[in-house]
């Protein structure tokens, strides 16, 4: 064969090969990275708005380590001052300090009382509860699909708009097993935090469950932080105000 016959095999060969696919696992681990560093405390407030005006805003100082360990605790208002929840992967308490004991509580409560849910407050990276379907381009952003790992998410699925130079998360849509439209979170005003953190700094959320209501998370700080194991136990709930000393 000849050298011009060789080489318009080998161009024919590129030509024939499928184009390699987005890696949606990869894509979504980036977005969780760019959202947060892996371990961190954060200072964030959650405004819930309901139909006729009315505000209640919530001041939250949370840690976070690794993939599954979470912790919030409540600042303001006076009324829920003291107050820290504690997740743990699946599983999820409150503490009251008048209460003196840490309860239970369920992904799809809210202890805030508004659109966000605890998953949403108390959230763990999404390549952690979710695996990708699909990836699609979709007017010039990823669309991913995602797949809950488990029937303990709080969501069965969610769609997932990403930015492609950023890539953070637009626009993201969650829904039931049924199929159902539960939720949609929009994170809006990209805001440089410092540590190489730049991610947005409003995240919005409104339901069709919930008609006018509407709930906002403002992130105010967030930076790098480590933390010891026992921080994470229901032991150490009374003691998270400390953290901040």
């Amino acid at each position: 064969m000849s050298d011009m016959k060789k080489l318009l095999a080998i161009i024919l060969c590129c030509i024939a090969l499928p184009a390699v696919a987005l890696d949606g696992a990869e894509i979504l681990k980036k977005v969780d990275r760019n959202l947060e560093p892996e371990s961190y405390e954060m200072m964030r407030k959650l405004i819930n708005i309901e139909p006729d005006g009315k505000r209640k805003e919530f001041v939250l100082y949370s840690v976070k380590k690794g993939s599954d360990k979470v912790v919030a605790l409540f600042l303001a208002p006076q009324s829920d001052k003291g107050r820290a929840t504690l997740r743990l992967g699946d599983n999820m308490w409150l503490y009251i300090p008048e209460v003196g004991k840490p309860i239970r509580i369920t992904s799809l409560q809210s202890v805030t009382g508004g659109v966000f849910n605890n998953a949403d407050i108390l959230r763990l990276d999404y390549a952690e509860e979710y695996k990708v379907e699909s990836v699609e381009d979709d007017q010039g952003q990823h669309l991913l699909k995602l797949k809950a790992k488990t029937g303990e998410v709080a969501y069965d699925r969610l769609k997932m708009w990403v930015d492609k130079k950023a890539l953070l998360p637009v626009t993201i849509e969650c829904y039931a097993a049924s199929g159902m439209l539960i939720k949609t979170l929009r994170f809006k005003d990209i805001k440089d935090f410092g540590g190489g953190i730049k991610r947005p700094a409003t995240l919005e959320t409104d339901s069709p469950l919930y008609k006018d209501y509407k709930s906002v998370m403002l992130y105010a700080q967030i930076k790098k932080r480590s933390f010891a194991d026992e921080v994470f136990s229901l032991n150490y709930l009374p003691r998270v105000e400390d953290l901040r000393k």
